[in-house]
């Protein structure tokens, strides 16, 4: 098995004169969730139409588990993969089971995967319901159902939570996470809902206007953002003056406290002295690291600057 399921090399695609994929390279570790983030529009799923062979670049070249995505490879590595991609494409008036009965008879799947699936995914108790009568979270399930009918080593989807209400969003979210090590499956997930990537994926990759802005670890995109420290203080704009003097990048946040900018806990003690010393009352003290919300808005920042 390569250390790489994904690899892209120069992946581009234009529509006219528009670039929606520009220069991308993807590095898609085996095992684990790698989340493909951007806002929409960013070209996730250009990028994952390529992935699929179901569009061609206009530059750039595809591997798969180490091979190339030629169109004469293209089926061998197809048998590899699930997909879902956007809403899944269903026949409302057959039932769950009959649908993936229709799909498992195409890919020449054994009959004791379509329970296996149905398991995995909790539909069993609905399975001979028809479909018109599903929720959308239910829909999106079977979907995921139909991607996981032949066993995949590596499971791409484009946005699976879209559309979905909190719980419909948590459901799904649970079942990504626990497909690495319960499947082991490899899972490509594309999303806008940033702070629900975060709680699934160990690799990131963050996507604007095309371009690939970041690649790696979550753990060391975290770790190339500041931390802050929020202070409550009942002598506020004094608090605020004395730490600015000090030296500290201070801003006063909307809810009435201080949003100091640290490089770790070893700075939140040091303030808390320091207001302490000066007989500035402090009620409340609280490190955190940034979500993926503030880094995303931070990258994107940079580039427009740039």
């Amino acid at each position: 098995m390569p250390d790489y399921l994904i690899e892209t090399h120069g992946l581009t695609r234009r529509f006219g004169t528009r670039q929606a994929v520009n220069n991308l390279n993807l590095k898609v570790p085996a095992a684990g969730v790698y989340g493909f983030l951007g806002p929409n529009g960013a070209g996730k799923t250009t990028a994952i139409r390529m992935l699929l062979g179901l569009l061609r670049p206009n530059g750039g070249q595809v591997r798969l588990f180490g091979s190339l995505l030629t169109s004469s490879a293209s089926s061998d590595l197809m048998r590899r993969v699930g997909a879902l991609v956007e809403f899944p494409s269903l026949y409302p008036h057959l039932t769950g089971r009959e649908n993936l009965e229709v799909t498992r008879r195409i890919i020449g799947a054994r009959k004791s995967l379509i329970d296996q699936a149905l398991e995995t995914i909790n539909l069993k108790k609905d399975a001979d319901r028809r479909v018109r009568e599903y929720s959308l979270g239910m829909r999106q399930r079977l979907g995921l159902a139909l991607a996981l009918l032949n066993k995949p080593e590596l499971l791409i989807l484009d946005e699976p939570t879209n559309g979905l209400d909190p719980a419909g969003i948590h459901e799904m979210r649970d079942l990504i996470h626990h497909m690495p090590d319960e499947m082991g499956v490899t899972v490509f997930l594309s999303s806008h809902l940033l702070s629900e990537v975060q709680q699934i994926a160990n690799h990131i990759g963050i996507i604007h206007e095309g371009n690939l802005l970041f690649q790696g670890p979550l753990t060391e995109l975290q770790s190339k953002q500041q931390s802050h420290v929020t202070i409550g203080v009942k002598q506020l704009d004094p608090a605020l003056s004395f730490l600015r003097d000090a030296g500290w990048n201070v801003e006063r946040r909307p809810e009435g406290m201080l949003s100091v900018l640290t490089a770790g806990s070893e700075d939140a003690a040091r303030i808390n002295s320091l207001l302490v010393n000066k007989r500035l009352e402090v009620f409340h003290l609280a490190t955190a690291q940034p979500s993926l919300e503030d880094i995303f808005l931070t990258l994107t920042s940079a580039r427009r600057m740039a």
